[in-house]
């Protein structure tokens, strides 16, 4: 399966980093100003969160409907497909239909 690019679920969605990703520094997470949380404590308050733009709700990385770090994305953003029929995206696939059907 390849990516539409419509850029709905980066607008729909929070992204949680694995440990791995979290530690790796590379992303701007929602507490990153506050210093690095052992990857435990980030977990628990939500430090492995992908900053989201102004509006609340759209990824940081979504520039011009196409996600800027496509390449490096995390691995839950590799894993979904809008089209995907694993059990677990189907809400997110029908939350995905619903947004494009407005």
């Amino acid at each position: 399966m390849e990516c539409s690019k419509c850029g709905v679920c980066c607008k729909l969605f929070v992204i949680n980093l694995n440990e791995e990703e979290y530690n790796s520094k590379e992303y701007n997470t929602v507490f990153q100003r506050f210093g690095h949380f052992a990857w435990q404590e980030a977990e628990l308050v939500g430090a492995n969160l992908l900053v989201q733009k102004d509006d609340g709700k759209t990824c940081i990385y979504l520039e011009n409907q196409k996600c800027s770090i496509h390449l490096t994305r995390p691995k839950v953003c590799r894993a979904f497909f809008c089209e995907s029929k694993e059990e677990w995206c189907q809400d997110m696939v029908q939350k995905i239909n619903e947004e494009k059907e407005k």
